[in-house]
């Protein structure tokens, strides 16, 4: 089914490069390579093997060296571009300072979820809250998608005819998602869809097909109520990590705001 529980990616990654385990490399400051007379130092060795993990490189016997080999090609031609006075392009000094303000931006917020952690409490109070809005039953549920009330009429006087519901949705249905899959919506709770929708299919008994047309934002629906069942929730043990990071998302969108409310912005 489809919780209210669903999440989005997170804002940001909540171990960062630099905050990692960096014995194998920092501890001692001993340069990782010297070239031309340039130390390359120890802590750039370990955020280059992070970054190489980072884009899918095997952690085997051979990242150090990949990530050695790398930091000296990138001293090799970044020297040469200064040389040649790349490093005067305003649209360079640009996008590096945009780079610096990225990584300033990754370390407030982390910062900001490693002091303000989400409590056992408001995990629970989360889980109680989405369960209680998912309501006692679920619905299996099809339904056709047309733009006028007119083409939903016609629909509806096909049904009556037998034609069935399945072989009209694939062929008539602007919602190409579920128009494929003859309108299937599968298992949902009514709050999962808009107001008017939902409270159609509230209304259906199993079997029932709306006897008039439902107009939403999206045009007008044919509905029919496949089944019903009581909402499958599941326990919060199993998904009190999503629920974690749910709410340090919101609490990173509540930093922002109150960034934000706080500024002069022009």
């Amino acid at each position: 089914m489809k919780h209210p529980l669903v999440l989005t990616l997170l804002l940001f990654s909540l171990t960062p490069a630099w905050a990692e385990d960096t014995k194998s490399g920092a501890a001692d400051n001993k340069p990782v390579a010297t070239v031309n007379g340039r130390e390359i130092p120890a802590i750039y060795f370990d955020l280059a093997k992070q970054t190489l993990l980072s884009q899918g490189a095997p952690n085997d016997a051979n990242l150090p060296t990949r990530a050695r080999e790398g930091l000296v090609n990138q001293e090799l031609l970044s020297r040469a571009a200064i040389e040649k006075g790349l490093d005067k392009n305003p649209r360079l000094i640009a996008a590096m300072e945009l780079l610096r303000r990225e990584q300033l931006t990754k370390a407030y917020l982390e910062d900001y979820v490693r002091s303000h952690p989400v409590t056992d409490d408001e995990v629970k109070v989360e889980y109680d809250n989405a369960k209680a809005s998912a309501g006692g039953n679920e619905y299996k549920a099809r339904h056709i998608l047309v733009k006028t009330e007119a083409e939903a009429k016609a629909i509806l006087a096909q049904l009556n005819k037998k034609v069935p519901f399945e072989k009209l949705a694939k062929e008539k249905s602007i919602d190409k998602g579920s128009a494929k899959n003859g309108g299937d919506l599968g298992w949902n709770v009514p709050a999962s869809f808009v107001k008017e929708f939902g409270e159609a299919l509230s209304a259906l008994k199993k079997g029932e097909t709306t006897k008039a047309a439902v107009k939403t934002d999206f045009g007008w629906h044919v509905i029919k109520l496949e089944d019903m069942r009581p909402v499958q929730f599941p326990p919060m043990d199993e998904i009190k990590g999503q629920i974690r990071q749910q709410l340090q998302q919101k609490h990173v969108r509540e930093a922002v705001a109150d960034l934000r409310a706080k500024a002069k912005i022009e």
